[in-house]
Parts: structure tokens; sequence; C-alpha cells
């Protein structure tokens, strides 16, 4: 790790009109990002500009407490400022070794007067992107706060593009559509998920963002007559209370605007885990991204010539056996319809019962002889949990599945990220990484960079996704060109992937049992490229699986990476991505419901490299569950024809010849 500070000049100060207004600015190391604080008697504002152009126009600061309001009538202490310039690398991500580069300022924010509360704003303007946050100082007048309001504004200039989710109130499973309209045709006074991205034509990408939220609440957009207003998740059963310090100091996650000339720039930003405390876990080597089954998406369909599935030994034998076969790292247990794997006095699966207990298997499972048998085939277990069944029996359940041999857990149902969601959430991640144990959040809000912390978080949910098509049609190949632009943004996304049964969109129907996806085979392994998910789920039957075309694709795919490029990203239509895991290159393109050309420069490979191209394409019958495979000597200099069904994608693995 390299590490260089360095102490830089006091920007201007600036004196205007007969009131005195203070202006500080932060500029980017290459100059092209300022974030510029307005103080003045009155208020604390702040303007965002990128490449001369003012993205965020005066919006304001400030925050209301139980004992007051605070923002007004401020005086700026001593600013505090540097360059970082750091390496640091991921052990699981979207690259293996990141850059934080940034110049830095604290700027001391005081009231005046006997009982004055101070709280330092400090920021950070990258190249690709500004961030702010707040902290509050350990001080004799003020020890501890409660937060009714954090009043954070986000006055965006111009008309741009939004690409946003609306949800329906704070408590949510933070899934639903996004909805491409113009900034003015944005709905008011309804609570919007973050990330959410604008864009301006011909000039700029933005998205706003948080990042490093710790024992705070999570914050949400509301459009107001000014501009878009920050809204934190409040205290559960009330409205008012947010945020309760007991003790200073502490401080509020990173608010972050990352910008950039093209969608690329926003993809293959590392602001977020750049702004997030390095790992927290002394021991990694455990840690392993890999792959799982995932019976509960396909209705735990078995042969009917041999059993009939349910919560038992055979059923889970079967696709044991499955995943010993293929190499599968982990088979995946949840139980059975609507019934978990462990005592539940519910009778529900999204609800847990007073009684519920996941340390006590149900006797029918047989988990003991399941145990047995998975670590004689060298497969691992990852067992589904409600989060409420586990909390209470942390310690003692993490505890046992290690005994067990369990290697991560789908943690589900949280449903909220008010301050004490957040704080049980990191206390899950502490405990599994004591007992080696990785966590896969479901029913869960969006991350924000806290896999750099805790890299034993795989996935999360916080994204509407292929489970759905169990028994709704929202989820279409448009939805899923529109999360690399929103959702991904913020990390890594489970989406319920391996889904083998394609439909036309037309013919598409819900089904419960064996599902089907409305978008074709290519489209479905470019996916796994495309979307950041250092957990790699086979949702489907092995039925659908085995013999397929494509089968072999998502058994080689990596599921962490060392290197991301964006070849193609037209906002809501088609996206490509190219990651890099060692020598290898995978690539994944991503269409939406039009028949497309597209044209892939392979610039991206090293010169004077001869590659051996695997190439997978939309099949030219118009069966959306056929493909081409092509194999081909490539080079830098090549390009590939990549003809895109409705619906449609292209997969492509390029080894270096070398290699084989």
């Amino acid at each position: 790790m390299k590490r260089w500070l360095c102490v830089w000049a006091l920007l201007t100060v600036c004196l205007n009109g007969s009131g005195a207004e203070r202006t500080v600015e932060v500029r980017s190391p290459d100059g092209k990002n300022r974030f510029v604080l307005l103080c003045s008697s009155e208020e604390i504002r702040y303007e965002v500009w990128c490449n001369g152009f003012r993205v965020v126009s005066p919006s304001r600061l400030g925050f209301v407490f139980d004992c007051g309001a605070w923002g007004d009538g401020l005086e700026l202490g001593r600013i505090e400022r540097k360059r970082i310039d750091e390496t640091y690398r991921l052990v699981v991500g979207k690259v293996r070794e990141a850059r934080y580069f940034c110049n830095a300022a604290r700027i001391p924010l005081s009231e005046s007067g006997p009982s004055a509360r101070r709280i330092d704003l400090e920021v950070r303007a990258f190249n690709d992107g500004v961030a702010f946050r707040f902290l509050f100082p350990q001080q004799e007048t003020w020890q501890r706060y409660v937060m009714y309001e954090e009043r954070t504004q986000f006055n965006l200039s111009g008309d741009p593009e939004a690409l946003v989710m609306y949800l329906p109130g704070y408590v949510n499973t933070h899934e639903g559509p996004y909805v491409q309209v113009g900034l003015d045709q944005v709905d008011l006074a309804r609570l919007i998920e973050l990330p959410a991205t604008f864009r301006y034509p011909g000039r700029l990408y933005v998205s706003i963002l948080e990042a490093g939220v710790r024992d705070y609440a999570g914050m949400y957009l509301m459009r107001g007559a000014e501009g878009f207003e920050a809204r934190l998740s409040p205290k559960l059963g009330q409205e008012r209370i947010k945020v309760v310090a007991d003790s200073l100091p502490h401080r509020t996650p990173w608010r972050v605007l990352s910008m950039g000339a093209s969608m690329e720039v926003l993809l293959r930003s590392t602001i977020l885990t750049d702004l997030n405390d390095p790992c927290a876990i002394a021991d990694t080597s455990w840690i392993k991204p890999c792959r799982t089954t995932f019976t509960w998406w396909n209705g735990n369909v078995v042969p009917d010539t041999l059993f009939s599935s349910g919560n038992n030994f055979e059923t889970n034998k079967y696709y044991i056996d499955f995943a010993a076969r293929h190499g599968i790292d982990l088979h995946g247990i949840y139980g059975y319809a609507e019934t978990p794997w462990y005592y539940d006095d519910n009778f529900n699966f999204g609800n847990a019962g007073p009684h519920a207990d996941p340390t006590r298997p149900i006797p029918c499972l047989e988990m003991p002889r399941i145990v047995a048998y998975a670590r004689e085939k060298g497969v691992g277990l990852h067992l589904w949990v409600h989060w409420r069944a586990l909390y209470p029996k942390l310690e003692e359940a993490f505890a046992l599945y290690e005994k067990w041999g369990v290697r991560g857990l789908m943690i589900d149902f949280m449903d909220r990220d008010d301050q004490e969601m957040i704080r049980i959430q990191e206390e899950f991640l502490q405990a599994a990484a004591r007992h080696k144990l990785f966590v896969q959040f479901h029913g869960s809000s969006k991350p924000s960079g806290l896999v750099r912390t805790y890299p034993n978080e795989f996935t999360r949910e916080g994204t509407m996704n292929y489970e759905v098509s169990k028994w709704s049609d929202a989820v279409t190949a448009d939805h899923d060109v529109s999360i690399p632009f929103t959702r991904m943004l913020a990390g890594a996304t489970d989406y319920h992937l391996g889904g083998f049964r394609s439909e036309r969109r037309s013919e598409f129907r819900p089904r419960y049992i064996n599902p089907r996806v409305p978008v074709t085979r290519c489209h479905m392994l470019a996916m796994y490229v495309v979307l950041e998910n250092h957990l790699t789920m086979l949702c489907d039957t092995p039925a659908a699986y085995e013999r397929a075309p494509g089968f072999e694709f998502i058994l080689e795919v990596p599921a962490t990476w060392d290197e991301i490029r964006v070849p193609h990203a037209v906002f809501n239509r088609y996206v490509t991505v190219a990651r890099r895991k060692e020598g290898n290159w995978w690539v994944g393109s991503l269409n939406n419901g039009e028949r497309r050309d597209l044209t892939l420069s392979l610039d991206f490979l090293d010169e004077g490299v001869d590659y051996l191209a695997d190439i997978y394409l939309d099949g030219s019958d118009a069966d959306p569950g056929s493909l081409q495979r092509i194999r081909r000597i490539v080079r830098r200099s090549d390009r590939i024809e990549l003809p895109l069904a409705p619906d449609g994608g292209a997969a492509l693995h390029l080894k270096p010849m070398n290699n084989h």
C-alpha cells in the first residue's frame, strides 16, 4: 500500500456584495471537478462543477436536531487540506487493485455563543466525482444528539434525463422498475431510491449515491420545489426520529456524486469502496467467491420417477449430486414451499414466528445426513435464514453452521435500512466473519461500498430480479438493461440468475414451478458478466442445464475480477461490459427489446497476444432458447460483430493462446 499526504494551499475566500460570503473550493487532482462551499451569515450551501459545467446549483446543507436546527449563522474554522493517493486491494470486487486518488478538505463549521455546536464538513474531490459528509467531533457543550432531519439538497442544473425508481415507503423490498423521464417530469413528493442516475445528452452522466452507511439511516431522495431533498429512513414505528447518537464523535455517510463524460467512467469508478474503511478481517484466505444451487426459484423440482420433492434428504441429495458432477461449490438449502428448513411456528416463509429457531432443523430434513453426504461429495452448504429468527441466536447459530461446514448464508426479509437495521446488518457481517461465513443479503437495501471493510459480504438483492418471474412479467430485458445504469453503480447485485428456459416476451407467462424467462439464452449468459455479483447462482433445475448449450459458460465465469471496461453503454437501450480475471477476458452484451447490431472492438486485449475467442450469439432461428457458439483466433486489432436479437445478448470468453 502506498499513501502520500501533502498539505496544500488554502483556497480563495471571496467577499460578495454587501454581505460577507466565504467561498471554499476543493478541486479534483485533474482540476475538472469542483466542490464549492458557500457560507454566509444566513445559511450554508454548496455547488458542484464538472468540466466548467455547473452540475449542482446552490443547494442547502443543514440538520434539525432535538436541540434545534443547525445551519444558520455559522463561522468557519481553520480548514485542513490534503491530497490522498493510495492503492489498496479488494478481496472481492470489480477490480483487484483500486487507486484512492483525490484532494480533500475538512471544514469546521461552528455556531456562535456559549452553547455553540460544531459540525465539520469533510469533502473529497476525485477525477470521477465528488463526495462529502458531516463529522460530529467530541465537544464539551454537545455530547449526544437526536436527529429529526438531514437537510442535504441536490439542486441539479438544467433538465437532464433521469433514471429513477419510486418506492411506496421506507419499509419495503427496495425493488421496482426504473422510469426514464426528464428532470421536470420526476414526480414531486415521492420517495426515490438510490442510486438515481441522470444524463445530460452529449455532455455528462451523473449518479447520486451514498457510501459508508454505518450506524446511520439510509438516504433517499424526494423531489421538492427547489430540487431533490434528502430523506432518511426513520426509526421503526414512528416518523420523526431518524438518527440517535448516544455519544460523540459520530458521522454521516458520504453523499456521493459520481460523474463522467461516459457511463464507463461511472461503472469503472471505485469511489464507494475508496470512501469505506480498510478490510476489518485479519485473515481473508477463506473468502472465496463461489457458485451455488438455489432450488427455491425452480420449485425444488426433482424427477418424478425418483421421489417426491420436499424438505427431505433425497431432494437435497439430488442437487448435491448435480453440484458434485459439475464442480459447483455449494448447494443452497432453504426448505420447501413456504416452510423453512428449521423449526418455525409461524408457517409463513416471509414472517418468522416468535419461537422460530434456526438451530433446530426439522426432523424430516435429516440435516446430519445431508451434512455428512455433502462433505463426502466435496460440496459445501449455503443456508437461507430469516433475519428475525437468526438475530436472537446469532453466535449459537453461526458456531453450529461452522461445525456443519456451512460456507455462507442468505439472510432475508430485512426490508429496512433505518439506523437499527444498518447496525444489525453490520453485526451479521462481523459475526459471520468470526465463523468464516459469507453473507448474501436478501430483502435488503442497496450496498454502500462496505465490501472493502467486510469482504465476506458477497452480494445483496435490493433489485427487482428474476425471482418475480415466478408470479409476474415485470422483469424484462428492458429492466435488465437499466440495472447497470442504476443499482449496479452501488455494488454487487443479486439477481436470481440462471433461468435456462427461455420464451418470447409475447408468449411469456409466470409459473411458480419451473419458471421461464422472457430473454434469450445469450442474454442470460451475458448477465453473469455484466452484473457484479460475487456469488454465482444457478437457480434452474439440473434437467434444464445438463447437456444444454451455454451451461459450460456459467460453470467457468468468475465471480470476482481484476479489471473492467465498458465498450458500449447507451442509456436504457444496451450495454456491453468486459471484465478481466488474470489473463482471461469475459464480455457480456445486453440488449433491450429492439433488434440491433453492435461492433465490439477488442482494443482492451494485450498487444501481440493471440486469444482463443469462445463467442456465444443469439440463434438465427428466432428461438430464444437457441444460440450459436463460434470459436476463432483474435487479436487486439480485431473487431467482432454482435447481432443482438430483441431481448437478446452476446457472451464471450477470450483466452490467451499461451494458456492452452
